[in-house]
């Protein structure tokens, strides 16, 4: 059984990536997926879109090529208490809320003050998704991470790009470790390709070794079912509901 989805991917709107949304979508469609989610850099990053884009989303189609389409964003942590940068009335427009760490934006800290930041993105109702929480400069306590992942029920990425990237420090070995920790504490992960290009849609060259290495369960791979991954986001907007935020 392949992946039937991938929730992390750019287009053009996003500054640095080059295919368009249509593109993307055929693609993923051609490559047998069922869900892709297309997750535009918000505002702070340089070169990207700006907040208009994200509350026009209404306008695009949520089935494309026989597919499903899920747009959202890939929010910037900004500071030790996990503030983003779209305000809630933006979210609340999206169908996926990605929050990350990019480290040309955010004055990395020590390991106490990282962990906080993404601690406090969990902990906010509106995230689902930690993008790439693997970069060892800016280095995190992932026995912490992993528990609240639980906690909160906010997944943790297995991000295929970050183990391709020179500039993100000991990625596979980051990888490594949550993997172990996401196992032991049965906890569910999302792998994403982070596609900025149609023909890396659902790749997983780099980061589906690290999972067989781990003997990481397949069942707490959520990207088998499309099913099981709606089922996940639909829980986050009812405890979003309940929370009154």
């Amino acid at each position: 059984m392949s992946f039937e989805l991938d929730v992390h991917t750019h287009t053009i709107a996003s500054g640095h990536a080059y295919g368009t949304l249509t593109e993307m979508a055929k693609e993923a469609a051609a490559r047998g997926l069922k869900l892709l989610g297309i997750t535009e850099h918000s505002h702070c990053m340089p070169g990207t879109c700006n907040d208009l884009y994200f509350v026009n989303l209404r306008v695009v189609p949520r089935e494309m090529f026989g597919i499903r389409l899920m747009l959202g964003a890939e929010l910037n942590i900004m500071d030790y208490e996990g503030a983003v940068d779209l305000p809630d009335r933006i979210i609340d427009r999206l169908d996926l809320r990605i929050a990350s760490i990019h480290t040309n934006l955010y004055r990395v800290g020590t390991t106490q003050q990282n962990t906080a930041a993404v601690l406090g993105a969990m902990k906010n109702p509106k995230i689902d998704i930690i993008g790439h929480p693997d970069d060892g400069n800016c280095p995190l306590d992932y026995e912490q991470i992993v528990r609240a992942s639980k906690e909160y029920h906010t997944l943790l990425e297995i991000n295929n790009n970050s183990m391709r990237m020179p500039s993100r420090k000991n990625a596979r070995e980051n990888i490594t470790v949550i993997l172990n920790l996401c196992k032991k504490y049965d906890v569910p992960v999302i792998m994403n390709s982070d596609a900025h290009f149609m023909t890396d849609i659902a790749n997983t060259d780099h980061s589906m070794p690290v999972v067989e290495q781990t003997d990481f369960p397949k069942e707490l791979i959520l990207n088998y079912s499309v099913e099981k991954f709606e089922a996940y986001i639909a829980e986050n907007r009812a405890k979003e509901k309940e929370s009154g935020k």
